[in-house]
């Protein structure tokens, strides 16, 4: 794995200004039908009331500017499930924009993920995954969180039925 290049990254919570560029390093990784379920652009109007469902204290997204003070990666937790039975339980996603691939941007984000889950009130982080995405499945494995599901055949992602594979770890008090 390439080593982060100086100076070190700094994560920074989001604010609704940074919006479109999250929206926008998203909305990149549809066509290659690696990353998400969504199989056409998104708006920002389509995503507001997914920002504005986290909160810094409880369910951050986080972000990460380069050099030129660009948005270059963000990271979010969001709820598993509604019900309050599995509020220590987030899930994560990771996306970094193409030309910071490589960098360690994504692991440098789940390593914060995992260290500052528990004051989150987290105990346990999942991520959704897709059977194919193999980049992802090493990313994740390389953090300790293991195949806890698999479902199969779950989505059909530009005409192609597609396997979901749920990775989780439990983080440290």
């Amino acid at each position: 794995m390439a080593s982060l290049r100086e100076p070190s990254p700094h994560t920074r919570d989001a604010v609704a200004a940074d919006l479109p560029a999250i929206v926008a390093i998203y909305n990149a990784t549809i066509p290659g039908g690696m990353v998400t379920a969504d199989t056409s652009p998104v708006s920002v109007e389509d995503r507001v009331s997914w920002f504005r469902a986290h909160a810094p204290d409880r369910r951050p997204i986080w972000v990460v500017d380069d050099e030129a003070g660009a948005i270059c990666a963000w990271l979010s937790f969001s709820d598993f499930h509604p019900r309050p039975a599995y509020h220590p339980t987030a899930e994560v996603s990771v996306y970094v924009t193409e030309s910071h691939r490589r960098r360690g941007l994504a692991g440098f984000l789940l390593r914060q993920a995992i260290e500052r889950a528990p004051g989150f009130g987290l105990k346990v982080l999942v991520g959704l995954v897709w059977d194919h995405n193999e980049p992802s499945l090493r990313l994740f494995g390389r953090h300790e969180f293991r195949r806890w599901g698999h479902l199969p055949r779950v989505a059909l992602l530009h005409g192609v039925e597609r396997d979901l594979v749920i990775v989780g770890r439990r983080v440290a008090p």
